[in-house]
């Protein structure tokens, strides 16, 4: 038996029968379907992965029965002795892999990260600078319809007209003019790097604040296949799973000290850290989920080894490869390619919607997400792209090679969108092609 998640959970009696089917077959029934998919299909989403056995067991372990509301050294709760000493073994993981002085693992989950950061360094009705969504940014970062949006005035960067890239001249001049109180760099659909030092000129010039989110790419970081926002910026955010490949979980990285707090702040007594620390808890959250943290101190052990390295610059590698062979294909990509993890397929030229060419990839075995492309005229509920990632088949072992044989499954589909022979034909090929590699977490446990 392994310890993977759904081995930690389904492991057997003294009788060799499952735990959980014998409690819950219904459950069980489910987990082994989704292990199945995920064994036969490929996953493309740009922010799924494979967390390892070692991290699903983490998180499925007893620290899911403890409160700990407070941090180490100043709980709420006794008996968090082992807890203090597990947060803050992954704090300093944590800080050792980023170079930051400060660190919070408690966020629950990427957008309650970013909220920690308005609760720390705004107030409401104060100017945000951020990449709307159709030009690849994120809900958080001041959409209209997110609490981002809302609660702060919207000041929205774009892209240049022809390079669908960061227009930074633009963004600098209209920072100067605006003077946001906090400047986003980020994105959930951004196939570029991100010009840390350059953002952080801009922000210094209008006297704001910089935040880097790096959900999508703190694993291509670690790996040094993607320039580290740490030393440029005041607070960087993230998940913890995507291409870090840890749990569903958070975590905020910060400078002790507010060069703006004088600004901003004139009565707070708090250092940035402090400030930080205390939008997460109490003000936003209560008990942190320590299951969570523990998957997390795992992930980035496994994170500071040579493989990883290894690993995050072939995502990259596998991602510029897979755009070389779609592009190869006659299709488009927004801003022509990748520099990351993920590519964004330009459909709005051909008949279907990216929603309806994301659903027949997906009946074929195909995992993608249809995306918005800039300047896209179709609503959000359908869109005119489809996103695609490398982490995911990366961590199955794939490489450049197999990129290729990728994308001619997904131009057959596209070619051939309402053919359900062909459908059939590359689900099948598809589950055969998968089943030469090993699935993370899900390869060592037999399928019942």
């Amino acid at each position: 038996m392994d310890n993977s998640a759904a081995g930690a959970i389904a492991q057997p009696d003294t009788c060799g029968r499952s735990r959980l089917a014998a409690v819950d077959p219904r459950v069980h029934e489910l987990l082994l379907k989704q292990e199945q998919q995920e064994r036969t299909t490929l996953k493309l989403i740009a922010s799924e992965n494979f967390a390892s056995a070692a991290v699903l067991e983490a998180t499925g372990s007893i620290f899911t029965n403890k409160y700990a509301e407070g941090y180490p050294g100043a709980r709420y709760y006794e008996g968090n002795a082992i807890v203090d000493e597990l947060e803050s073994l992954a704090l300093e993981r944590l800080r050792t892999l980023f170079g930051s002085e400060h660190a919070n693992v408690q966020p629950y989950s990427g957008s309650p990260a970013n909220q920690a950061v308005y609760r720390a360094l705004l107030r409401p009705g104060d100017r945000v600078m951020g990449l709307p969504i159709p030009e690849g940014g994120h809900l958080t970062h001041g959409w209209a319809v997110n609490f981002s949006g809302t609660d702060y005035k919207r000041v929205p960067y774009g892209l240049h007209e022809e390079t669908q890239q960061i227009d930074y001249d633009r963004l600098r001049e209209t920072a100067k003019r605006e003077r946001p109180k906090l400047i986003w760099v980020g994105g959930t659909a951004y196939p570029r790097a991100f010009d840390y030092a350059l953002m952080a000129e801009i922000a210094s010039e209008a006297n704001t604040y910089l935040a880097a989110d790096i959900a999508h790419i703190s694993g291509l970081i670690v790996a040094e296949a993607h320039p580290n926002p740490v030393p440029h910026c005041d607070v960087v955010t993230s998940t913890s799973h995507k291409s870090i490949r840890g749990p569903r979980g958070g975590f905020i990285l910060s400078k002790n000290e507010d060069r703006y707090q004088t600004l901003y702040h004139q009565q707070s007594k708090y250092n940035l850290a402090k400030r930080i620390d205390r939008a997460v808890f109490p003000e936003l959250q209560g008990g942190p989920h320590v299951n969570t943290i523990a998957g997390l101190a795992v992930a980035l052990q496994e994170a500071a080894s040579p493989s990883f390295r290894t690993y995050g610059q072939q995502i990259v590698k596998n991602a510029k490869a897979l755009a070389q062979a779609l592009l190869d294909r006659g299709y488009d990509l927004v801003t022509g390619g990748t520099d990351n993890h993920m590519l964004i397929l330009d459909l709005w030229t051909r008949p279907l919607s990216g929603k309806a060419y994301a659903g027949r990839l997906a009946k074929a075995g195909i995992i993608t997400n249809f995306n918005m492309v800039p300047g896209d005229t179709r609503d959000p509920s359908v869109t005119s792209g489809i996103r695609l990632g490398t982490p995911a088949v990366t961590s199955m072992g794939m490489r450049e090679g197999e990129m290729v044989q990728i994308a001619a499954f997904i131009d057959l589909i596209c070619s051939k969108p309402d053919d359900a022979d062909v459908q059939a034909r590359v689900r099948r090929d598809v589950a055969d092609f998968c089943a030469a590699f090993d699935v993370p977490g899900i390869s060592d446990r037999k399928a019942a």
